[in-house]
Formats: structure tokens, C-alpha cells, sequence
């Protein structure tokens, strides 16, 4: 499903059900640290009911299973919630394909609704009063996310180079370590509870980076085949010449909570 934001990539198409094996294979990467925080925060363990927008593959459900919260996941790529259906047989997660802005779930059903590596592709002002009613009281919505540091780490840095020679109008790239920008339209449904952000050193392989990079919106979601053959030929080229064959990208992990107002 071809997904367009004027705000996004130039308003280049992309859809992430184009690498979703990709995704599935290369982008469970997130260190146990980042799932340990969330845990010391009293969230998404036993007892509790959660809901994961945007769950792609189903990452987030799928690693913190162990802790015992009972899990939903949505996702607007059908070709993702089957990914995460395939890789999550013998854990009681369930699926569901739709957006963040048509999930119509009873209200009070959740404890706590998270969003990864996902909000900044909601329309915010549609959403907030929908996870306010969904939400118990004293529900959370937690918005999560970790990315690489292309201007702190030489091998980011020179993996964004390329994918901007692809695709020039990749919105991706350039990021620094900062707070998640919460949109003023969950002020009305909503106070800030906690933010904060750390830094996390990623372990890659050569391969596994840059199967990394391939899955990102501005390669395997956006480009033709052809296009990522090539760029992929000088990706690994680039590897060859600057990364040993394991090595860890410095990332930064940034988390809000929100409670809702009830």
C-alpha cells in the first residue's frame, strides 16, 4: 500500500510492504536496554493490556512478550501484520491490519497504547481523542523511537550519503539526538508524565547493516528494484572499505510517556 505525505520524503510514495521480508529479517535490533526501560517505567508487563500502533513486523510485542502484558498489534501494511503473524507463532499476540487513524476499539480497553519508530506518521489531531477513549484510566501513551547518528558515527554518516544520492528527497537522515516533539494535540487529552533520551551502541555485522539500511523508507520502501541493486552494490562497497566485518552504531533511544487526562 502506497503511503504519500506531502511532509515526508518530498511526498515520494513508499510502502513498507515492498521490504517487509527485509524489516522482518533486519530491523529486530533494538538492545534489550531499550525494552528494560520501558519495563522499569511500570509499562507493558503483566496485568496490563497493550496496544501497538504501527507494529510492523510486530518488534516491540513479539521482545516484550516475556514480560507478560497481553498484546495487540495494528499496522496500515497487510504484508507487515502477516510478517509479524509468521515470526510471533506460539506467542497469544494478535494482529490486526489498519491504520492508527481507523483503530475503533472499545473505550477504556487498553492500559497503555505505544507507538514506535511510527508517530510522526499520525494525524495527530484524528488520533488523540481516539487513544484518550481507548485508554483505561490512567492509561499511557508511550511513543518510542531509536535512530542512528549519522553526524557521530562514520558509517551512519556515510550509509545516509548514499541513500540521499538515491533518493535526494529522503526525509530520513540528518538526525541528532533530541526530545520527541509531542504534537499540541494531545494536550487536551493528555499531560506529559516522563521524557528522556540515552545513548545505545548497536552491534551490526556488514550484512547485517546494510540490510539494515536497505530496509529503510528511503531505499526498500521507496526505490525500484533496479535502484536498490545499485545502490546496494556501492553500499557494500562503501562497507568494504570503512567497516570491519562487526562493528556497533552509536544510536540514540528517546521515549515520552503520556497519561491520559480521566
Amino acid at each position: 500500500m502506497d503511503i504519500i505525505n506531502k511532509n515526508i520524503d518530498g511526498g515520494r510514495a513508499f510502502d513498507w510492504g515492498k521490504t517487509s521480508e527485509d524489516y522482518a529479517k533486519f530491523r529486530d535490533i533494538y538492545p534489550d536496554a531499550f525494552y528494560q526501560y520501558i519495563v522499569d517505567l511500570g509499562l507493558c508487563i503483566r496485568g496490563q493490556d497493550v496496544l501497538d500502533l504501527g507494529t510492523g513486523t510486530g518488534v516491540l510485542p513479539r521482545n516484550m512478550y516475556r514480560f507478560g502484558a497481553n498484546w495487540t498489534g495494528t499496522d496500515i501494511s497487510e504484508a507487515q501484520t502477516e510478517q509479524a503473524k509468521l515470526l510471533s507463532q506460539g506467542m497469544d499476540i494478535k494482529y490486526e491490519t489498519k491504520s492508527a487513524e481507523s483503530i475503533d476499539f472499545p473505550d477504556n480497553s487498553f492500559d497503555v497504547i505505544t507507538a514506535c519508530q511510527c508517530y510522526w506518521y499520525f494525524d495527530h489531531e484524528h488520533i488523540a481523542p481516539q487513544l484518550a477513549r481507548m485508554l483505561k484510566k490512567d492509561g499511557r501513551f508511550v511513543m518510542l523511537v531509536m535512530n542512528w547518528l549519522p553526524f557521530e558515527d562514520k558509517i551512519a554518516g556515510e550509509s545516509e550519503k548514499l541513500v540521499l544520492k538515491y533518493n535526494p528527497n529522503w526525509s530520513g537522515g540528518g538526525d541528532t539526538m533530541h526530545p520527541i516533539n509531542i504534537h499540541e494535540a494531545y494536550s487536551k487529552y493528555f499531560v506529559t508524565e516522563h521524557t528522556n533520551e540515552f545513548i545505545l551502541d548497536v552491534p551490526f555485522t556488514r550484512e547485517t547493516w546494510n540490510g539494515r539500511i536497505r530496509a529503510c523508507r528511503g531505499i526498500g520502501a521507496s526505490l525500484s528494484p533496479e535502484e536498490t541493486a545499485k545502490w546496494e552494490a556501492e553500499h557494500i562497497a562503501m562497507l568494504n572499505e570503512n567497516a570491519p566485518e562487526s562493528f556497533t552504531v552509536k544510536h540514540y533511544a528517546a521515549i515520552a510517556v503520556l497519561r491520559v487526562k480521566k
